[in-house]
């Protein structure tokens, strides 16, 4: 008998057998109401933050299951309550009340009908809604805007991901159940039973079981490539994300079916997709199913967002970021306020649907362009369907030159008229619905100082108000360099400031998508990178290196770190363990950098080296595999980086004094280690840039720098990295005491009484002894 414990967990995760759901979202609580997802996805996150992982994979699901329940709740019964007579509007509202004494009459004949409606309509999605939702219906599980938006960017997905290749084999703890042992059987079919420490599996069935729990690590890991890549979909700049894909792709179990979206709808993209594929080989027969079903599909989509437009949440979002006039006097303007809200929302949705995740930008003229290419691949074959999409087409613009000509040729083509001939009715039905929101749109606009920017480039001008119109057509004609911040000057003289020949400007600031940031070329010719990289190699295996002394890098478990300082050079110089040459050109260069430096970014006032070192990062072979994390995390070099805020706080422990950062990079002979700019949020990188031999990467080392490193994953990575400061008080003294090191005759051997013995002292004797004549041991700084 063979006792194998706390694996059931896991298996929980999978789907059960034949389940239509993409796998890691297979129901949890069939037939149960939702639950509230701010809730369940904030316990999600208490279970994550404490390393629970399997409860942390079980309540993110479970969020994001119920989010969607009650978004189709709320779209059902929308959709429903719509179609109820007594909940219906009125068609039509007398017309409104004149200065007569009438208007009273007038107005109590239409008040009545419009609010008997509305509360009609307001019962009808309460019991809906409690029906479907439980007590209390969407009331109970109204999301908040943050939430949303964090839905939205789908980042549970990236909490599940982690939490999904976290969960270990076996489980920290065996599972609470009343029926353990029939979860097992059922997902296995293995014969087992639950003791007391935990599952009983007989020797005879162990080569199942153990296949099994192989199988359970696969699914892990297909789990986590599928919810890794759903994120990854709608947040293509995600550094981390980035990386982490890369590395499921290279392990061993996950295949290229795992990285699927287990979030995107399949409304419109599958078949547009498919059917401008097939349009563009010629093949319009084969085109046109595809096309059709995605314009379906869209106009299906744009009703599923306009009935999402009516939840508390959008209203709340509406008010706080419109500022609408929701908030303003008694029941006319809060309905008043209320429904722009909502039409707003709702004119957004075609806006919203035509946008791909992870987008920024939705597919440009949408609904027009899919009945241009539905015409065009009618025209092949039939020529009435032809009529009726060019007719529609004509709907958003009646005076397009190529729909007018299009439209006569086919009816050209056709012989004789056609009357019965017209517009799609869905589409005839979608814009003049649009139209009349428009309409109400302007109006408040104009009258009650609400805020609508049109989304669609088609609305006719008559529906603009007159007063409206000048100002609109400026905002629309105005030019995008006008919105441009003010550039720097640039900095003409730099060069024939420090005088160095060969160092050119590769990129600037605007090129590399920031500020104060540059790279420059040809500080370093490739024999003066060959002898700083030897002095670091020599350093290293004399023994007696600075800060790290080889070990494992203090960023990452899978490097190992090596820094030297310029004074501890000049001590192993002065030892002998390293070349004189070598510690003299370190100091040379450092201060060729701060000049440099000072002369394109501070040249009317001074800057001082404030730390210099001369750093190496070296990948652990075997240790690649699996990574997944960076050389060197996203940091600001004189704050601490609160990503979740943006803010970076200059205060210890961070180096405050420093104002400007240098890289000078040595080698390129290694896998990954590229520098990266990122966003204060730590995410979005905005530019990268390759170490190669004599490359200077310089900016200011503020919050509108934060940077990192990717890891390095073969080969030996090495820099000399330098930071500068205006402050003199901390300019850096050991790079004086290296310099008065260096320059010292050596009259070690002068002053002490020959020895008879010819043996060369051992380095390590030599070293303390240069360390005891400077006056103090050497600093050790672990600094990046």
């Amino acid at each position: 008998m063979f006792r194998l414990l706390r694996w059931l967990p896991l298996l929980l995760l999978l789907p059960p057998p034949g389940s239509p759901e993409p796998p890691g979202l297979a129901p949890l609580s069939a037939g149960a109401p939702p639950q509230a997802p701010d809730l369940l996805y904030a316990d999600g996150l208490r279970a994550y933050a404490a390393g629970a992982w399997a409860p942390a994979v079980a309540l993110l699901r479970e969020a994001l299951r119920s989010r969607a329940a009650l978004g189709r709740a709320r779209r059902d019964c929308g959709a429903r309550c719509a179609t109820e007579p007594e909940a219906a509007l009125p068609a039509l509202l007398p017309a409104s009340p004149g200065p007569d004494s009438g208007s009273r009459a007038a107005r109590s004949a239409w008040e009545p009908l419009l609010l008997r409606a509305a509360l009609r309509r307001a019962e009808c999605l309460t019991q809906c809604g409690a029906r479907r939702l439980g007590p209390g219906g969407a009331a109970r599980l109204r999301v908040g805007s943050a939430l949303q938006d964090a839905f939205r960017r789908r980042e549970p997905y990236n909490y599940l991901q982690r939490a999904y290749y976290q969960v270990p084999l076996p489980i920290s703890h065996p599972l609470q159940s009343s029926e353990p042992a029939s979860v097992a059987t059922r997902l296995l079919t293995v014969p087992a039973y639950w003791g007391s420490g935990g599952w009983v599996v007989g020797s005879s069935h162990l080569p199942v079981f153990q296949k099994a729990l192989g199988q359970c690590q696969l699914k892990k890991l297909d789990l986590a490539a599928a919810a890794a890549h759903t994120f990854f979909v709608a947040n293509p700049t995600h550094l981390q994300m980035r990386e982490d894909m890369a590395k499921y792709r290279r392990m061993s179990g996950v295949r290229p079916q795992s990285f699927r979206d287990l979030e995107t709808p399949p409304y419109w993209q599958a078949a547009y997709d498919t059917g401008l594929e097939l349009l563009g080989r010629q093949e319009a027969a084969l085109a046109l199913p595809w096309l059709e079903e995605a314009l379906q599909e869209s106009l299906a989509q744009v009703e599923s967002c306009r009935a999402g437009c009516e939840g508390p949440e959008e209203q709340q979002k509406e008010e706080e970021e419109e500022g609408g006039t929701g908030s303003q006097g008694g029941l006319y303007e809060a309905i008043a306020g209320h429904w722009i809200g909502v039409v707003q929302c709702r004119q957004r949705c075609v806006e919203d649907t035509a946008t791909r995740p992870g987008r920024g930008f939705p597919v440009p003229d949408f609904l027009p362009g899919q009945l241009r290419r539905l015409h065009e691949a009618h025209a092949q074959g039939n020529l009435s369907q032809a009529v009726e999409n060019v007719l529609s087409v004509l709907l958003f613009y009646p005076e397009d030159e190529a729909a007018r000509k299009a439209l006569d040729q086919y009816q050209a083509q056709l012989g004789e008229p056609r009357p019965a001939l017209g517009p799609r009715e869905d589409i005839q039905r979608f814009v003049l619905r649009s139209l009349g929101e428009k309409r109400q749109l302007y109006y408040a606009m104009e009258h009650l100082g609400a805020s609508f920017k049109d989304p669609d480039p088609w609305t006719p001008a008559a529906f603009i108000p007159e007063a409206l119109r000048e100002k609109l057509r400026e905002d629309r004609e105005k030019r995008p360099w006008d919105h441009e911040p003010p550039q720097p000057k640039p900095l003409t003289h730099w060069k024939d400031v420090l005088l160095l020949e060969g160092v050119t400007l590769t990129q600037d600031a605007r090129q590399l998508n920031g500020s104060e940031r540059a790279v420059l070329d040809g500080l370093l010719t490739p024999a003066e990178c060959g002898v700083l990289l030897q002095l670091a190699k020599d350093a290293a295996e004399s023994g007696a290196r600075s800060g790290y002394q080889g070990r494992r890098s203090p960023h990452t478990p899978h490097e190992r770190f090596e820094g030297l300082t310029v004074l501890k050079a000049a001590q192993l110089a002065r030892a002998g363990a390293v070349g004189s040459q070598g510690a003299q050109l370190l100091l040379e260069v450092s201060e060729r950098v701060r000049s440099l430096t000072q002369a394109y970014f501070s040249p009317d006032r001074p800057l001082h080296l404030s730390f210099t070192h001369l750093v190496c990062r070296s990948a652990i072979e075997g240790e690649q595999a699996q990574r997944m994390d960076l050389s060197h995390p996203v940091h600001a070099d004189n704050c601490v980086l609160d990503p979740d805020t943006g803010e970076c706080w200059r205060e210890p422990p961070a180096y405050t004094y420093r104002d400007y950062s240098g890289l000078l990079y040595l080698n390129d002979d290694f896998q990954g280690g590229d520098l990266f700019f990122t966003e204060p949020n730590a995410l979005t990188v905005t530019a990268q840039v390759r170490p190669r031999c004599g490359r200077l990467v310089a900016f200011s080392s503020g919050v509108e720098n934060p940077h990192g490193v990717w890891a390095v994953t073969r080969g030996r990575r090495c820099t000399l990295a330098l930071w500068h400061t205006w402050a003199p008080e901390h300019r850096e003294q050991e790079w004086t005491e290296a310099k008065e090191l260096l320059q010292e005759p050596e009259k070690e051997e002068e002053e002490e009484m020959p020895s008879r013995d010819p043996a060369p002292e051992p380095p390590s004797h030599r070293l303390q002894r240069v360390q005891d004549k400077a006056g103090k041991p050497p600093r050790v700084r672990e600094e990046l």
